[in-house]
């Protein structure tokens, strides 16, 4: 995920299209992920900003708003990392794609068998 840093130059250029529908496959892997996980006490994911040199800690609802942030102006809001976040609340987004991967194969081999 781009965009933890506030930009040097305004932003000028628009989204591709294969730029955006990534972000809305995104959008919508964040939507999925807060209803599988959120039950699980996962807040939302942790990324590494180099920018920083920190871990940011996003919930989901704020990634999910960045996200959208994104899709309609081309880059992500400035915000401030979360104050004092439990680690252990929060995934990797590498974790909690290969979470939602698992899930959607395991409900796809479901389903083959029920046929």
């Amino acid at each position: 995920m781009a965009g933890m840093s506030e930009p040097e130059e305004p932003f000028d250029e628009p989204i591709g299209d294969d730029e955006r529908e990534l972000l809305q496959q995104d959008l919508i892997d964040v939507e999925t992920l807060k209803a599988l996980l959120g039950p699980r006490d996962i807040k939302g994911v942790v990324f590494f900003c180099p920018d920083c040199d920190e871990d940011h800690y996003l919930a989901w609802d704020l990634l999910a708003g960045n996200l959208k942030e994104m899709l309609a102006v081309g880059e992500s809001p400035v915000h401030e990392p979360a104050y004092e976040p439990n680690p252990d609340e929060y995934v990797s987004w590498d974790y909690a794609r290969g979470y939602l991967d698992g899930y959607e194969s395991f409900r796809d081999e479901e389903e083959q068998e029920k046929s």
